[in-house]
Protein backbone atom coordinates (compact mmCIF):
# COMPACT_ATOMS: atom_id res chain seq x y z
CA UNK A 1 0.00 0.00 0.00
CA UNK A 2 1.26 3.61 -1.13
CA UNK A 3 1.46 5.90 1.74
CA UNK A 4 -1.22 8.71 2.54
CA UNK A 5 2.16 11.28 1.23
CA UNK A 6 2.67 9.35 -2.23
CA UNK A 7 -1.09 8.65 -2.95
CA UNK A 8 -1.23 11.93 -5.18
CA UNK A 9 1.46 11.06 -7.15
CA UNK A 10 0.35 7.68 -7.76
CA UNK A 11 -2.91 8.76 -8.76
CA UNK A 12 -1.30 11.14 -11.57
CA UNK A 13 0.96 8.07 -12.52
CA UNK A 14 -2.24 6.06 -13.47
CA UNK A 15 -4.01 8.85 -15.22
CA UNK A 16 -1.31 9.13 -17.49
CA UNK A 17 -0.97 5.37 -18.07
CA UNK A 18 -5.02 5.48 -18.89
CA UNK A 19 -4.46 8.02 -20.96
CA UNK A 20 -1.53 6.72 -22.90
CA UNK A 21 -3.60 3.73 -23.21
CA UNK A 22 -6.64 5.60 -24.13
CA UNK A 23 -4.91 7.34 -26.98
CA UNK A 24 -2.77 4.43 -28.41
CA UNK A 25 -6.18 2.55 -29.08
CA UNK A 26 -7.99 5.32 -30.42
CA UNK A 27 -5.46 4.87 -33.84
CA UNK A 28 -5.97 1.62 -33.71
CA UNK A 29 -10.00 1.85 -33.81
CA UNK A 30 -9.98 4.43 -36.38
CA UNK A 31 -8.07 1.74 -38.46
CA UNK A 32 -10.13 -1.36 -37.84
CA UNK A 33 -13.53 1.61 -38.56
CA UNK A 34 -11.81 2.09 -41.75
CA UNK A 35 -10.46 -0.93 -43.20
CA UNK A 36 -6.86 0.83 -43.26
CA UNK A 37 -3.25 0.26 -42.71
CA UNK A 38 -1.81 3.67 -41.35
CA UNK A 39 1.77 3.69 -40.54
CA UNK A 40 3.14 4.65 -36.78
CA UNK A 41 3.93 8.13 -38.06
CA UNK A 42 1.37 9.89 -39.84
CA UNK A 43 0.13 13.17 -38.98
CA UNK A 44 -3.34 13.54 -37.69
CA UNK A 45 -4.15 15.00 -40.69
CA UNK A 46 -3.02 12.00 -42.61
CA UNK A 47 -5.20 9.99 -40.03
CA UNK A 48 -8.45 12.42 -40.96
CA UNK A 49 -8.19 12.52 -44.46
CA UNK A 50 -9.99 9.26 -45.13
CA UNK A 51 -13.07 9.97 -42.65
CA UNK A 52 -13.53 13.91 -44.73
CA UNK A 53 -13.70 11.57 -47.88
CA UNK A 54 -15.88 9.53 -46.77
CA UNK A 55 -17.98 11.79 -45.39
CA UNK A 56 -17.99 13.69 -49.13
CA UNK A 57 -18.61 10.80 -50.58
CA UNK A 58 -22.20 10.02 -48.71
CA UNK A 59 -22.96 13.91 -49.08
CA UNK A 60 -22.35 13.17 -53.21
CA UNK A 61 -24.09 10.31 -52.78
CA UNK A 62 -27.26 12.03 -50.66
CA UNK A 63 -27.45 14.75 -53.35
CA UNK A 64 -27.23 11.79 -56.39
CA UNK A 65 -30.30 10.21 -54.96
CA UNK A 66 -32.36 12.98 -54.45
CA UNK A 67 -31.89 14.05 -58.15
CA UNK A 68 -32.53 11.19 -59.24
CA UNK A 69 -35.85 11.31 -56.95
CA UNK A 70 -36.96 14.74 -58.45
CA UNK A 71 -36.07 13.33 -62.18
CA UNK A 72 -38.89 10.95 -61.80
CA UNK A 73 -41.18 13.34 -61.87
CA UNK A 74 -40.10 14.10 -65.82
CA UNK A 75 -42.76 13.93 -68.13
CA UNK A 76 -41.81 10.07 -69.40
CA UNK A 77 -42.72 12.01 -72.74
CA UNK A 78 -39.54 13.75 -72.90
CA UNK A 79 -37.40 10.79 -71.65
CA UNK A 80 -38.41 8.57 -74.40
CA UNK A 81 -37.84 11.13 -77.05
CA UNK A 82 -34.15 12.40 -75.25
CA UNK A 83 -34.89 15.79 -76.84
CA UNK A 84 -31.61 18.06 -77.23
CA UNK A 85 -30.81 21.44 -76.08
CA UNK A 86 -32.02 23.69 -78.21
CA UNK A 87 -29.75 27.01 -78.18
CA UNK A 88 -31.55 29.32 -80.23
CA UNK A 89 -32.61 32.15 -78.17
CA UNK A 90 -35.06 34.38 -79.91
CA UNK A 91 -38.75 35.41 -77.70
CA UNK A 92 -38.85 31.78 -75.49
CA UNK A 93 -42.12 32.58 -74.65
CA UNK A 94 -45.17 32.70 -77.46
CA UNK A 95 -47.73 35.08 -77.28
CA UNK A 96 -50.06 33.28 -78.27
CA UNK A 97 -49.88 30.17 -75.86
CA UNK A 98 -46.94 31.27 -73.53
CA UNK A 99 -45.33 27.88 -74.65
CA UNK A 100 -40.99 27.96 -75.55
CA UNK A 101 -41.29 28.68 -79.59
CA UNK A 102 -39.09 30.99 -81.07
CA UNK A 103 -41.99 32.46 -83.38
CA UNK A 104 -41.24 33.01 -87.17
CA UNK A 105 -43.97 35.68 -86.60
CA UNK A 106 -41.79 38.00 -84.34
CA UNK A 107 -38.38 36.73 -86.08
CA UNK A 108 -39.94 37.53 -89.18
CA UNK A 109 -39.29 35.33 -91.68
CA UNK A 110 -38.59 37.25 -95.30
CA UNK A 111 -39.64 36.61 -98.58
CA UNK A 112 -36.01 38.14 -100.19
CA UNK A 113 -34.51 35.82 -102.84
CA UNK A 114 -37.46 33.89 -103.74
CA UNK A 115 -35.98 33.53 -107.80
CA UNK A 116 -32.78 32.11 -106.00
CA UNK A 117 -32.17 29.03 -107.88
CA UNK A 118 -32.47 25.79 -105.41
CA UNK A 119 -34.19 28.10 -102.51
CA UNK A 120 -34.08 25.57 -99.22
CA UNK A 121 -32.61 22.90 -101.31
CA UNK A 122 -29.46 24.07 -101.78
CA UNK A 123 -27.21 24.34 -98.70
CA UNK A 124 -25.21 27.40 -96.97
CA UNK A 125 -21.96 27.25 -95.69
CA UNK A 126 -22.10 26.02 -92.55
CA UNK A 127 -19.67 28.11 -90.78
CA UNK A 128 -21.85 30.83 -91.20
CA UNK A 129 -25.04 29.19 -90.76
CA UNK A 130 -23.83 28.62 -87.50
CA UNK A 131 -22.86 32.23 -87.10
CA UNK A 132 -26.08 33.07 -87.84
CA UNK A 133 -27.30 30.60 -84.97
CA UNK A 134 -25.11 32.18 -82.55
CA UNK A 135 -26.02 35.83 -83.61
CA UNK A 136 -30.02 34.46 -82.16
CA UNK A 137 -28.44 33.29 -79.06
CA UNK A 138 -26.75 36.73 -78.61
CA UNK A 139 -28.89 39.37 -80.11
CA UNK A 140 -32.27 37.56 -80.15
CA UNK A 141 -34.78 39.16 -82.94
CA UNK A 142 -32.61 42.17 -82.85
CA UNK A 143 -29.70 39.67 -85.05
CA UNK A 144 -29.00 41.31 -88.50
CA UNK A 145 -29.92 38.76 -91.26
CA UNK A 146 -29.93 41.39 -93.70
CA UNK A 147 -28.34 40.86 -97.48
CA UNK A 148 -25.56 43.64 -96.17
CA UNK A 149 -24.05 41.29 -93.68
CA UNK A 150 -25.17 37.90 -95.24
CA UNK A 151 -25.26 37.97 -99.24
CA UNK A 152 -26.04 34.42 -99.65
CA UNK A 153 -29.63 33.72 -99.09
CA UNK A 154 -29.14 29.85 -98.70
CA UNK A 155 -27.30 30.88 -95.15
CA UNK A 156 -30.25 32.38 -94.58
CA UNK A 157 -32.69 29.41 -95.46
CA UNK A 158 -30.29 27.05 -93.82
CA UNK A 159 -30.57 28.62 -90.10
CA UNK A 160 -33.75 28.44 -90.44
CA UNK A 161 -33.83 24.52 -91.26
CA UNK A 162 -31.36 24.27 -88.60
CA UNK A 163 -33.42 26.08 -86.33
CA UNK A 164 -36.58 23.25 -87.29
CA UNK A 165 -34.50 20.69 -86.86
CA UNK A 166 -33.18 21.46 -83.36
CA UNK A 167 -36.67 21.79 -82.20
CA UNK A 168 -36.93 20.08 -79.28
CA UNK A 169 -40.60 19.01 -79.48
CA UNK A 170 -41.14 19.32 -83.99
CA UNK A 171 -43.30 21.42 -85.34
CA UNK A 172 -45.78 19.01 -86.39
CA UNK A 173 -46.06 17.19 -83.04
CA UNK A 174 -45.51 13.84 -81.78
CA UNK A 175 -49.08 13.39 -80.38
CA UNK A 176 -50.58 15.28 -84.09
CA UNK A 177 -47.53 12.76 -86.05
CA UNK A 178 -50.39 9.63 -86.46
CA UNK A 179 -52.82 12.04 -87.44
CA UNK A 180 -50.94 13.43 -90.93
CA UNK A 181 -49.66 10.39 -91.66
CA UNK A 182 -53.28 9.10 -91.62
CA UNK A 183 -54.05 11.97 -94.37
CA UNK A 184 -51.42 11.40 -96.74
CA UNK A 185 -51.93 7.37 -96.93
CA UNK A 186 -55.85 8.45 -97.87
CA UNK A 187 -55.90 8.39 -101.66
CA UNK A 188 -59.18 10.29 -101.75
CA UNK A 189 -58.76 14.20 -102.15
CA UNK A 190 -62.18 15.01 -99.87
CA UNK A 191 -61.11 12.67 -97.20
CA UNK A 192 -57.47 14.24 -96.99
CA UNK A 193 -57.97 17.98 -96.34
CA UNK A 194 -60.80 16.70 -93.54
CA UNK A 195 -57.73 14.51 -92.04
CA UNK A 196 -55.42 17.63 -92.53
CA UNK A 197 -58.25 19.63 -91.22
CA UNK A 198 -58.43 17.57 -87.89
CA UNK A 199 -54.65 17.21 -87.47
CA UNK A 200 -54.49 20.97 -87.35
CA UNK A 201 -56.93 20.75 -84.65
CA UNK A 202 -54.04 18.65 -82.42
CA UNK A 203 -51.61 21.10 -82.72
CA UNK A 204 -50.33 23.72 -79.70
CA UNK A 205 -51.90 26.93 -80.82
CA UNK A 206 -47.92 28.06 -81.14
CA UNK A 207 -46.92 25.24 -83.41
CA UNK A 208 -50.02 25.57 -85.42
CA UNK A 209 -49.98 29.15 -86.07
CA UNK A 210 -46.23 28.85 -86.89
CA UNK A 211 -46.68 26.16 -89.39
CA UNK A 212 -49.68 29.08 -91.17
CA UNK A 213 -47.24 31.65 -91.46
CA UNK A 214 -44.39 29.28 -93.02
CA UNK A 215 -46.94 27.49 -95.36
CA UNK A 216 -47.78 30.79 -96.55
CA UNK A 217 -44.38 31.48 -97.02
CA UNK A 218 -43.41 28.31 -98.74
CA UNK A 219 -46.67 29.00 -100.90
CA UNK A 220 -44.93 32.67 -102.15
CA UNK A 221 -41.88 30.29 -102.97
CA UNK A 222 -43.74 28.02 -105.24
CA UNK A 223 -45.52 31.08 -107.54
CA UNK A 224 -41.47 32.08 -108.23
CA UNK A 225 -40.99 28.11 -109.39
CA UNK A 226 -39.99 28.89 -112.94
CA UNK A 227 -36.80 30.98 -111.59
CA UNK A 228 -36.23 28.78 -108.44
CA UNK A 229 -37.35 25.45 -109.69
CA UNK A 230 -38.68 24.79 -106.45
CA UNK A 231 -42.34 23.15 -106.50
CA UNK A 232 -44.70 22.55 -103.44
CA UNK A 233 -43.32 18.47 -103.91
CA UNK A 234 -39.61 20.14 -104.06
CA UNK A 235 -40.11 21.60 -100.73
CA UNK A 236 -42.06 19.04 -99.21
CA UNK A 237 -39.13 16.75 -99.85
CA UNK A 238 -37.00 19.39 -97.91
CA UNK A 239 -39.30 20.38 -95.19
CA UNK A 240 -40.83 16.65 -94.48
CA UNK A 241 -38.20 15.21 -92.07
CA UNK A 242 -37.48 18.76 -90.42
CA UNK A 243 -41.07 19.95 -89.64
CA UNK A 244 -42.23 16.37 -88.36
CA UNK A 245 -40.46 13.37 -86.79
CA UNK A 246 -41.30 9.84 -86.03
CA UNK A 247 -42.52 9.32 -82.60
CA UNK A 248 -41.38 5.68 -82.58
CA UNK A 249 -37.41 5.35 -82.00
CA UNK A 250 -37.70 2.40 -84.42
CA UNK A 251 -35.24 3.19 -87.64
CA UNK A 252 -36.97 1.29 -90.11
CA UNK A 253 -40.76 3.00 -89.19
CA UNK A 254 -38.79 6.51 -89.60
CA UNK A 255 -37.52 5.45 -92.84
CA UNK A 256 -40.85 4.25 -94.18
CA UNK A 257 -42.49 7.60 -93.36
CA UNK A 258 -40.64 9.79 -95.30
CA UNK A 259 -42.37 9.75 -98.32
CA UNK A 260 -45.61 10.50 -96.43
CA UNK A 261 -43.69 13.41 -94.12
CA UNK A 262 -43.41 14.59 -97.94
CA UNK A 263 -46.64 14.48 -99.19
CA UNK A 264 -48.35 15.87 -96.06
CA UNK A 265 -45.83 19.30 -96.22
CA UNK A 266 -46.78 18.74 -100.17
CA UNK A 267 -50.49 19.02 -99.24
CA UNK A 268 -50.46 21.92 -96.45
CA UNK A 269 -48.40 23.85 -99.35
CA UNK A 270 -50.95 23.45 -102.22
CA UNK A 271 -53.42 23.39 -99.70
CA UNK A 272 -52.39 26.45 -97.50
CA UNK A 273 -55.51 28.64 -98.41
CA UNK A 274 -58.17 26.30 -97.46
CA UNK A 275 -56.70 24.63 -94.01
CA UNK A 276 -55.42 28.19 -92.48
Amino acid sequence: MPSKESWPGHRANRSAVRNSKREGRQPDLLIAALGMKLGAQKSSVTIWQPLKLFAYSQLTSLVRRATLKENEHVPKYEKIHNFKVHTFRGPHWCEYCANFMWGLIAQGVKCAGLNSEGLYRVSGFSDLIEDVKMAFDRDGEKADISVNMYEDINIITGALKLYFRDLPIPLITYDAYPKFIESAKTTDPDEQLEILHEALKLLPPAHCETLRYLMAHLKRVTLHEKENLMSAENLGIVFGPTLMRAPELDAMAALNDIRYQRLVVEMLIKNEDILF
